[in-house]
C-alpha cells in the first residue's frame, strides 16, 4: 500500500515573529505577488500593519474570508486566481485558514499559515473544514509550506479563542482509541507513530493545563506546539484519524441540531468526556483537565439545551458512517444517551461534583 507524507518546510513560534514574515517568504523563494486571506478585524489589527512593516517588497492583495463555507471559499478562489499570486498567506483563526487551504488547493498555489488564535488544531493540518460540503466534514488539501505563530498576537485574543484548542487536543485521547478500534475490528490502516504523536499532544496539554490556563507566553507556546504536533500527526497518517473520532462526530451532530452553538474545541472536549466513559478510560481525568482550563464540561456551560446533547449523541454515528468508532454502526439509543450524559455530569444539576 502506498503511503505519502507531505509536511511543512518551516515553523516559527515566538514573540513578535510576524514581523519576520517577509524575510521568511524571501527565503522560501517568494519574489513577487502574494495574497493575504483574513477576516475584517484581523485585517485591520494585524494584516495592515504587517503589510506596512514586513511586506513592503511584495505586491499584496487582501481578500476577506466572510464565512467558513464552501461558497465563501469559492467566492475568493476566482479573484485570487486572476491575481496570479506566487503564495497565499492565511492570517486569522479557523475561518480564514480553512478558506485559504481550500483556495490554495483549488488554484494550485502554496500557502503560509499565520494563526492569530489557538482555538483548533487545523492551523497546520492538510484538511479544510468548511460548511456546505455535501457528504463530508473536511476536504483533503495540503499542509502549509510554513507556519508563523506569533505568541504576542495569540495572547491578545479573547480567552475562549485562546484556550478552546486545548479541548481539541485533549479530545485526541478518544480519537486515537477509536482509530485503534477501527483497525482491530475493520482492518483499517493504523499508524503507531501518528497515533503516538497525537496522544503526546493531548497528554502534554493535560500535564501543563494550569500553565496554559494562565495564558502565559510559556503556556501559549505549549498549546501552539501541541496544535502543530496534532496537525503533523494528520499529515503523517494521511487522514484526520489521529485527531478526529467519536467526540468529533458528536460535535458535528451538535452543530446540526443546535446550529453551531459553541467553539469547535469546546464541543469536542465535552464529547471526549462522554466518549471516554464509553471507552472505559479515565474520563474524570479528561473532565478535570477541561475544568482546569476553564472549558465547558456541561451542556449549560456550553450554552446548549440538554435535549440537544441527547439528540446529538443518538445521531452521531450517522454523521460519517464510513468512520468506525466506539459508537458502532447502530449508535446509542435515546435511553443509553440520556444515561451516558447523566453519569458523566454533562446534563443534570445533581451530577456536577463526581470527582
Amino acid at each position: 500500500m502506498k503511503h505519502s507524507i507531505e509536511l511543512f518546510k518551516k515553523v516559527v513560534v515566538g514573540h513578535g515573529v510576524r514581523w519576520e514574515l517577509g524575510t521568511m517568504l524571501s527565503e522560501l523563494g517568494v519574489r513577487d505577488r502574494l495574497v493575504v486571506i483574513a477576516g475584517p478585524n484581523v485585517r485591520r489589527l494585524v494584516v495592515e500593519p504587517l503589510i506596512e512593516r514586513a511586506l513592503g517588497g511584495f505586491s499584496v492583495e487582501v481578500f476577506e474570508a466572510t464565512s467558513p463555507s464552501v461558497d465563501a471559499a469559492e467566492g475568493v478562489a476566482d479573484p485570487v486566481n486572476s491575481f496570479r499570486p506566487s503564495i497565499i498567506v492565511a492570517v486569522g483563526g479557523g475561518k480564514s485558514i480553512d478558506v485559504a487551504k481550500y483556495v490554495s488547493h483549488k488554484v494550485g498555489v502554496p500557502y503560509v499559515s499565520v494563526p492569530t488564535v489557538t482555538s483548533h488544531d487545523g492551523i497546520a493540518s492538510p484538511f479544510a473544514s468548511l460548511r456546505g460540503l455535501e457528504t463530508v466534514y473536511s476536504v483533503k488539501t495540503s499542509p502549509p509550506i510554513a507556519v508563523v505563530a506569533d505568541i504576542e498576537v495569540i495572547a491578545a485574543a479573547p480567552r475562549r479563542l485562546a484556550l478552546a484548542g486545548a479541548g481539541d487536543l485533549i479530545a485526541k485521547i478518544t480519537a486515537v482509541r477509536d482509530w485503534r478500534l477501527a483497525h482491530r475490528l475493520k482492518g483499517e490502516y493504523y499508524g503507531d507513530y501518528a497515533a503516538s504523536l497525537a496522544l503526546m499532544s493531548a497528554r502534554h496539554v493535560i500535564a501543563f493545563s494550569k500553565t496554559i490556563a494562565r495564558r502565559t507566553p510559556a503556556g501559549l507556546r505549549i498549546l501552539v506546539e501541541g496544535l502543530i504536533s496534532s496537525s503533523t500527526a494528520m499529515c503523517i497518517a494521511g487522514s484526520t484519524r489521529p485527531a478526529s473520532g467519536s467526540e468529533h462526530l458528536f460535535s458535528h451532530a451538535l452543530d446540526i441540531v443546535a446550529n453551531y452553538p459553541a467553539l469547535h474545541g469546546e464541543q469536542v472536549g465535552l464529547g471526549a468526556i462522554m466518549m471516554g466513559y464509553i471507552h472505559g478510560i479515565n474520563w474524570r481525568r479528561i473532565r478535570r483537565a477541561l475544568r482546569m482550563l476553564g472549558l465547558p464540561t456541561t451542556a449549560k456551560e456550553l450554552g446548549v439545551r440538554e435535549e440537544h446533547v441527547i439528540e446529538a449523541l443518538t445521531m452521531a454515528h450517522r454523521i460519517r458512517p464510513h468512520r468506525y468508532t466506539i459508537l458502532g454502526e447502530s449508535g446509542l439509543t435515546r435511553e443509553a444517551a440520556e444515561d451516558l450524559a447523566l453519569k458523566t455530569g454533562v446534563v443534570g444539576e445533581d451530577c456536577q461534583d463526581l470527582d
